[in-house]
């Protein structure tokens, strides 16, 4: 079967379908995955065909507007417009390639919008892969986009279906726009979040321990387990393998691909609660979250390093709270305090929290030298070390690649 996998975004958004892609190919699919451009190179790395869209994400997260998003309410609003421009380029991409392809199944992200509407078009299927919970209404808990704090059932349900309409409402006036931009007819309205040819099926690609599947999701929505990556074969730089053989395991702390809301600032708290409690540091500066500084005894920086190859070294893990980073760091059983931005971020910061394998999340915006180092030295106690080893060795034998395989081998 020929099968495009669709997902838009940064490294955590595009490296799970590698995973799935090198799963299906080993099972005698052809894959092709189409995302950003920036992410050319990885796919290639892991022996993948890529078909890239035009959009860099790399460099639109390092822009002015996706900073003014992080940073305020003000700034999201203005950022409207803009993300507006980027989706239509975006479509146009997704369709011209689509088409170009002609793949039987579309496996997609809920930033892979088109997807069902190529479906269609092409006679084929297309299953949405969340990555995140929240794109099925529940009563069991609230939509991630909203808050974090139960509603109760019916303000749980009503929050979702005030998010996914708003969310429906938003994708379809671009989606117009862009039709009537390029007079293309993309057909009678889609939820583009509901696949298409496939008898409702959507799979949830996270791990069921860290968020149980709600009980009153019917029996097409699936839970799979997250999808990781073999740990990579993978050489340190030699000043980084030395700072490791020269004391105990640090303190990882690394924002990832979020641009910072001022990074400087952020980056010296980070530093004096790492010194307040006499902890060595590695300090990740990513795509802007944080920024460089120079090294010392206790201090190691880089700009990244995989994930499954450094986590297993480190004492704890301190982060943004993406779920790629999020579940690879308790697949090796670490600690972890997160700092979230926007988005599902403080939804893993709370189910971390309530499972005991970390500290209470810690908001960006609410940083200090004093909370930062008191949740570091709440994550090394150790009963949370010994939770997050429990965890670590459930999670370690979760593959989501081969159950989503195992699925896609049934249509």
């Amino acid at each position: 079967m020929k099968i495009m996998l669709l997902t838009i975004g940064t490294r955590g958004d595009v490296q799970p379908y590698v995973a799935l892609g090198q799963e299906l190919r080993a099972r005698g699919h052809d894959v092709v995955i189409t995302t950003s451009k920036n992410s050319t190179d990885m796919i290639k790395a892991a022996g993948l065909r890529a078909n890239p869209l035009n959009a860099d994400t790399e460099q639109l997260m390092k822009g002015p507007e996706a900073k003014a998003a992080v940073s305020s309410v003000t700034g999201r609003i203005k950022a409207v417009r803009w993300t507006e421009n980027v989706m239509r380029k975006q479509f146009e991409d997704m369709w011209r390639i689509g088409l170009a392809e002609k793949p039987d199944l579309i496996l997609h992200s809920a930033k892979g919008l088109l997807a069902p509407y190529l479906a269609r078009k092409l006679g084929g299927k297309a299953v949405p892969v969340f990555l995140q919970p929240g794109f099925t209404p529940t009563k069991d808990n609230p939509s991630f986009m909203v808050t974090t704090r139960d509603l109760g059932e019916w303000g749980n349900l009503i929050s979702h279906e005030t998010m996914l309409g708003a969310l429906w409402i938003g994708n379809r006036f671009v989606q117009w726009n862009w039709e009537r931009e390029t007079g293309i007819d993309l057909g009678p309205s889609l939820n583009v979040l509901g696949g298409w040819g496939a008898g409702g099926l959507r799979i949830h690609a996270y791990s069921p321990h860290i968020s149980p599947l709600p009980k009153d999701y019917p029996k097409t929505e699936r839970i799979t387990g997250y999808l990781f990556r073999h740990p990579e074969k993978w050489e340190p730089p030699a000043d980084l393998a030395a700072f490791l053989k020269a004391g105990p395991p640090p303190v990882y702390v690394g924002f990832g691909s979020m641009p910072g809301i001022d990074p400087v600032r952020q980056t010296q708290t980070v530093l004096e609660a790492l010194k307040r409690n006499g902890q060595r540091g590695v300090i990740a500066t990513g795509w802007g979250g944080l920024s460089e500084v120079e090294a010392g005894k206790d201090i190691h920086v880089l700009k990244a390093a995989p994930h499954s190859w450094l986590y297993p070294r480190m004492a704890a893990v301190v982060h943004h709270g993406g779920s790629g980073t999020t579940h690879e760091g308790l697949r090796w059983g670490r600690p972890t305090v997160i700092c979230p931005f926007v988005m599902d971020q403080p939804y893993w910061g709370k189910a971390i929290s309530e499972l005991g394998v970390g500290a209470a999340p810690i908001r960006q915006e609410n940083l200090t030298v004093k909370n930062l180092s008191d949740a570091i030295n709440f994550a090394l106690g150790p009963g949370v070390i010994m939770r997050a080893g429990k965890l670590g060795d459930v999670l370690q034998k979760e593959d989501g690649a081969a159950a989503i395989a195992d699925i896609i081998d049934t249509l």
